[in-house]
């Protein structure tokens, strides 16, 4: 049993973290294994692995993302943004890296190996780009004479030009989107909503225009019946969750695993659906809901600026993630190559997520109001000695 009365950091964590929260990650990284167990071992058979390798090393990354984000979200605000600094520039030096060194993979560069380890840089940037963009934005709302918005203005630009010389269009509309979301929590006139939504459309038709991946994935989006990998997996994945019915074939039973390359990883959410049911989705999509709902909750209730801002885009970073990658497994939008958080297979992913969570549970621990605080130190002041 934790007492309040003992004053150790782990018990100070404990009474001011958001154990709903907490405990609902946990949750997605058991489903993880279960869901890995499922949709795994066809894929390591296909390409001659044992039957339980990636099972294994998702339980493993878990583990490690476990103890990242308990580890992150001791942090204090203050030392949140010093990481998501650091983490910023290392990203962002490395994503750069991957357009130079990184192998090509499907036309793209968006992978690299350090010390024989393969990561993917875009995965770190995104957490660490929206702590910055929060601490841009929450500077103009606490401060008059910072420029808070030509900073985060800023920040954007040096962020997506990278991912989309990669290409990696996906990422980039993530990032974008969550930006956008606090540009208008920071107050935004309806001016810079059109204009912001007329630059969205206009770079979507650049995008469709000049790069040959984005061009083929709409293309193919658009006009089924042409066949093609991408089709043949987006059509394949929305047959499988709706062969499942209510209930699901059972565990084991479904068809789709052994056909498609990306089961335990994009598509694992259709395996989810054939084996387990349509029952079982609903529950998934509820849990993503409830950790979305609140946080933002959270966030709206925080009287600090920057932690307010941050807990919004964190939030609506793993809110959006999660549901590309259903809209893609139910063939709503075109593929995107996007891991469903804590239940896809995937070592950067899962890191990242861990990071992005665990700055998520720092900035919305229980703190003492900066106006208590003056209160009390006051008062403090005014008792003779």
């Amino acid at each position: 049993m934790v007492s309040r009365a003992d004053r150790s950091a782990f018990n100070e964590w404990w009474w001011t973290i958001d154990r709903w929260l907490l405990f609902s990650f946990m949750a997605l990284m058991l489903l993880g294994i279960l869901f890995g167990l499922a949709a795994s071992p066809p894929v390591a058979a296909r390409l001659g692995l044992p039957t339980f390798y990636f099972v294994n090393r998702q339980a493993f990354f878990l583990v490690l993302a476990l103890i990242t984000m308990v580890g992150v979200s001791f942090l204090s605000p203050r030392h949140v943004r010093r990481m998501a600094l650091v983490l910023f520039f290392v990203a962002l030096a490395l994503v750069v890296a991957t357009l130079l060194f990184g192998a090509e993979v499907k036309g793209a560069r968006r992978w690299i190996s350090l010390a024989g380890i393969s990561i993917q840089p875009s995965e770190f940037l995104k957490p660490a780009f929206i702590i910055m963009a929060a601490w841009a934005f929450s500077e103009k709302a606490s401060r008059a004479d910072m420029p808070g918005t030509p900073m985060a203005m800023l920040l954007l630009p040096i962020v997506i030009v990278p991912l989309i010389l990669q290409p990696d269009f996906g990422q980039t509309m993530l990032v974008t989107a969550v930006w956008c979301g606090l540009f208008f929590l920071a107050g935004l006139h309806l001016l810079w909503v059109a204009g912001l939504g007329i630059l969205g459309v206009g770079g979507l038709f650049l995008a469709y225009k000049f790069l040959p991946h984005v061009t083929s994935r709409i293309d193919k989006f658009l006009n089924k019946g042409n066949g093609g990998a991408g089709e043949f997996q987006a059509e394949t994945a929305r047959e499988s969750l709706l062969s499942g019915g209510w209930l699901g074939k059972g565990p084991g039973e479904g068809t789709v695993k052994r056909i498609l390359p990306d089961s335990h990883t994009d598509y694992i959410f259709a395996v989810v659906g054939e084996e387990f049911g349509l029952i079982v989705c609903m529950v998934i999509v509820a849990l993503f809901a409830f950790i979305v709902l609140r946080a933002l909750s959270n966030a709206f209730r925080n009287e600090d600026p920057f932690a307010r801002f941050a807990a919004a885009g964190l939030a609506m970073l793993f809110g959006l993630q999660a549901s590309i990658n259903m809209a893609v497994n139910l063939d709503l939008i075109p593929p995107k190559g996007m891991t469903l958080p804590f239940i896809s297979y995937g070592g950067s992913s899962l890191i990242s997520l861990a990071i992005t969570t665990g700055f998520l549970l720092a900035v919305t621990r229980r703190r003492p109001s900066a106006a208590l605080v003056s209160r009390v130190s006051t008062g403090l002041r005014a008792v003779p000695a």
